[in-house]
């Protein structure tokens, strides 16, 4: 299993707004794609806005070049979502997961 971690920094009235997307339009593309195994949403208020990591989980790196091409590390943010955000990751990390409980 791989972890894919990307950060984003909302602006703070567009933070309801980048979840929405997520759920309507993100999730529902990725969990169509075999070899995605789940998402997760994170977020925490700082001085600048409402930073947010999200997480998904595949099942491995050619699972996840299916959804970000063949840059696998390179985040994927839609135009609509850059305009929600103040700032932004454009690469994402990769985790192997080697223990759960």
């Amino acid at each position: 299993m791989i972890q894919r971690h990307w950060r984003g920094v909302a602006k703070r009235g567009e933070a309801n707004n980048y979840i929405r997307h997520l759920e309507t339009e993100t999730f529902p593309l990725i969990s169509a794609i075999s070899g995605f195994v789940k998402a997760s949403i994170l977020r925490r208020s700082t001085a600048d806005g409402i930073e947010f990591l999200i997480i998904t989980i595949w099942e491995s790196m050619d699972a996840i070049r299916k959804f970000a091409g063949d840059d696998p590390g390179r985040a994927v943010i839609p135009k609509v979502v850059k305009g929600m955000m103040l700032s932004w990751e454009d690469r994402v990390r990769h985790y192997e997961v080697v223990s759960e409980r």
